[in-house]
């Protein structure tokens, strides 16, 4: 059978969005143990996350201490990279001082 022969199938339409007020009731009628939907607190408009929730206050305090660590290591690769682009430049200019020196020397030496 030819790709010509076959007949093209046509998809249902696509359903609509449900609505705020289905999604809400989707949400509040959520198991706490679902872990796809979060939970309005009792007494509360606030949505809560059941993952946020179980986040402990020593992770955080990890977190950021580690951001802190992490910015001030960046701070001190940026300052070591000047210095070495420094120090780069001081090299280039013995060598080439080193190369006018021999060159000169050279040429002291061919003409005696």
């Amino acid at each position: 059978m030819t790709s010509k022969n076959k007949k093209r199938v046509i998809l249902p339409t696509r359903p609509e969005p449900p609505t705020i007020e289905q999604i809400l009731e989707d949400v509040r009628s959520a198991r706490l143990s679902d872990p796809v939907f979060t939970s309005f607190i009792e007494g509360s408009e606030e949505i809560v996350s059941p993952v946020r929730v179980e986040v402990s206050m020593p992770d955080v305090e990890s977190q950021y201490q580690q951001s802190r660590e992490y910015v001030e290591l960046n701070r001190r690769l940026q300052k070591e990279l000047s210095e070495l682009a420094a120090r780069c430049d001081q090299l280039k200019k013995a060598g080439e001082q080193l190369d006018l020196s021999i060159s000169e020397i050279k040429d002291k030496n061919f003409q005696n």
